[in-house]
């Protein structure tokens, strides 16, 4: 449940870091019923007085045709239509110049692919983070601010508190004096918090508490200059022999590898019913890519325990409207 003035605080807050002006034209292709689309796209771009250059849905070609044709300067999405800006040789055949800042949101963006994107189009790429329980926003990387490192999600908006828990004792991990601080789960309040679950009282208790922080769900850590950066769903952590391994940090490691078009990582038992990672791998048309050769580049660029152990080659990544990778599809496989 989002009151109204959850909405109208999120878009107020918004206001100070993401820094949309009269003089913008936005793509919107994200849906308006996502809540990422309904308050940064629909609400708060209509709020800065930015014209609002819609479509229906997304389709490579389409999306590049109205950048070109439209000038759009901000252009929200999720990380998936980022490895397509990134690697897709169809992007080269478009006039790009207009775009100023990709800005993205609704799952983890990895530094090195913003960092590919913002070569390729010469634009600045930014992300954000949140939930609908948040109305989303509660992070974001001012666009200015070309210090931040881009895998993390910026700075806390205007009127947000955060917190980090430790998910095996619940103990709070201190903001760092220096570097960056024990990932934990995060917690959040502000006034852009939901008021809870509709005839959930069950469900509001488990993620409100009686002090007002919301629980996340997610695990994230923080620097000492008050940057926070998403590790991965605290329920999407896979357990290989009592270390926690990050899907997230995997799927980033392979969309790397200039012959992976996509991947997305769960955990999959093995043949002693212990669980390990396993890699869902789309190749890049033209190339070939076997398994051996994909857990051999993993192995070379993470820890031991982080390796992918199995490899399953796929047509396509199942992903929601908003651009979330589906894992419940891929562990129905």
């Amino acid at each position: 449940m989002l009151t109204h003035r959850n909405l109208v605080a999120n878009v107020s807050q918004s206001r100070t870091t993401i820094s949309l002006g009269d003089d913008d034209r936005v793509l919107a292709v994200l849906p308006f019923f996502h809540i990422y689309g309904m308050t940064v796209l629909l609400n708060f771009a209509l709020r800065q007085r930015a014209a609002l250059v819609t479509l229906p849905k997304f389709d490579l070609t389409e999306f590049l045709r109205v950048i070109s044709e439209h000038r759009t300067s901000w252009v929200f999405i999720a990380p998936p239509i980022a490895v397509a800006l990134a690697k897709h040789p169809l992007v080269d055949q478009y006039d790009m110049s207009a775009v100023k800042v990709i800005f993205s949101g609704a799952a983890p963006l990895d530094g090195a692919l913003a960092s590919a994107v913002a070569k390729r189009l010469g634009c600045i790429v930014a992300q954000g983070y949140g939930m609908t329980e948040t109305s989303p926003v509660t992070h974001a990387i001012p666009y200015d601010r070309d210090d931040i490192n881009r895998s993390s999600v910026g700075l806390l908006l205007a009127n947000t508190e955060a917190r980090l828990l430790d998910p095996e004792d619940r103990s709070e991990i201190e903001v760092p004096a220096a570097g960056v601080s024990a990932p934990g789960e995060l917690l959040i309040r502000g006034p852009q918090v939901m008021k809870g679950y509709l005839n959930r009282p069950d469900a509001t208790a488990e993620m409100l508490d009686d002090d007002g922080w919301l629980h996340t769900g997610d695990v994230a850590t923080v620097t000492s200059d008050g940057i926070f950066q998403i590790v991965d769903r605290l329920k999407e952590l896979i357990k290989y022999k009592g270390y926690q391994v990050a899907p997230a940090v995997l799927e980033a490691v392979l969309l790397e590898h200039p012959a992976i078009a996509d991947a997305a990582v769960i955990g999959a038992p093995d043949e002693d019913g212990q669980e390990v990672p396993k890699a869902f791998i789309v190749v890049q048309q033209g190339e070939t890519l076997d398994a051996d050769a994909v857990m051999a580049y993993v192995a070379s660029h993470v820890a031991p325990h982080e390796k992918v152990r199995q490899v399953e080659f796929v047509d396509a990544i199942p992903k929601s409207s908003s651009g979330k990778i589906l894992r419940k599809d891929l562990r129905a496989r």
